[in-house]
């Protein structure tokens, strides 16, 4: 990798020091978001607000909404997919760099929690695909999972398994800059000690951790007390759902990213199908910068 690869590399991967996780913005073009915040952006996952939305429409509903930043998931309408050709994967970028909308990176279902030895092989394979793909079409990561424990596999060989997994595709993805970021996720798996354990095996700093704002999160001692157990991994992204259903603690959790001077994305992973997306999505933009204010 040459010397401009390897500068890209470390300007889109999280710097971890004194506690505080610092990571640059993935493009130019997020410097037109900095007046939500000086610290986080806004964004979207498609999943499912933006999954029947092909491409020119996800990037135009997120420009008329004012969301600067997507993550495109898998087996969605706008098919940013490995089966894309080169030309192909150049019209993506061109429409992203063409567009104040980021492509914060890749939604993937890439797991390694198999206990069958050649699937977790094929899922290794599955996301270099997706970090090439990544690559090619501008973006600065791939999101990636545990999906819970095998029964007939004890607990700390599938964490063992799922680390050094980690740890091959983080090395992969290194040489195209291309971020690892593993969603907190899955039965057993989605538990804070279960992604502590997990995190002590993949020891590549290019393995990161997507906070994934599930109800596991308030389990034990609480929210900040598993927030701490993790923060030190943090990538680029955090998954939410909307901020104004249910009870998750939203406002508790934007001051623990604020404590820390986060700014990477937080990402919408809508749970509801409102008919207007444009007007839900600024909805939820306008919640965020509340919380952000208080």
């Amino acid at each position: 990798m040459n010397e401009i690869s390897r500068r890209d590399f470390l300007n889109r991967t999280a710097l971890i020091a004194g506690g505080s996780t610092i990571i640059p913005l993935p493009t130019a073009a997020a410097a037109d978001v900095a007046t939500q915040s000086p610290q986080m952006q806004f964004g979207l996952v498609t999943y499912l607000w933006g999954k029947d939305m092909d491409l020119p429409t996800l990037i135009d509903v997120c420009e008329k909404a004012e969301i600067m930043g997507v993550e495109t998931r898998t087996e969605h309408k706008h098919g940013v997919e490995p089966s894309l050709s080169k030309l192909e994967r150049e019209e993506v970028k061109k429409r992203f760099t063409n567009s104040p909308v980021t492509l914060v990176g890749y939604g993937s279902n890439a797991q390694y929690h198999e206990s069958d030895p050649a699937k977790v092989k094929a899922n290794i394979e599955l996301t270099k695909q997706y970090i090439r793909l990544m690559h090619d079409c501008g973006g600065s990561g791939v999101k990636v999972k545990p999906n819970g424990f095998p029964k007939n596999v004890s607990r700390q060989q599938t964490i063992e398994q799922i680390g050094k997994s980690l740890n091959e595709v983080a090395s992969y993805g290194q040489e195209y800059g291309q971020q690892i970021r593993v969603e907190v996720h899955g039965k057993g798996t989605q538990e804070i000690d279960a992604m502590e354990a997990i995190f002590e095996v993949a020891d590549h700093p290019n393995a990161t951790i997507c906070w994934n704002s599930n109800d596991a999160d308030l389990n034990g001692k609480g929210l900040k007390q598993n927030f701490n157990l993790l923060k030190d991994r943090f990538g680029a992204t955090v998954h939410v759902r909307e901020f104004n259903v249910g009870d998750y603690p939203y406002p508790q959790l934007i001051k623990l990213f604020q404590g820390i001077k986060y700014n990477g994305w937080i990402l919408l992973e809508a749970r509801t199908n409102p008919k207007d997306k444009i007007a839900a999505l600024i909805e939820q933009r306008q919640q965020f910068k509340k919380m952000l204010s208080n």
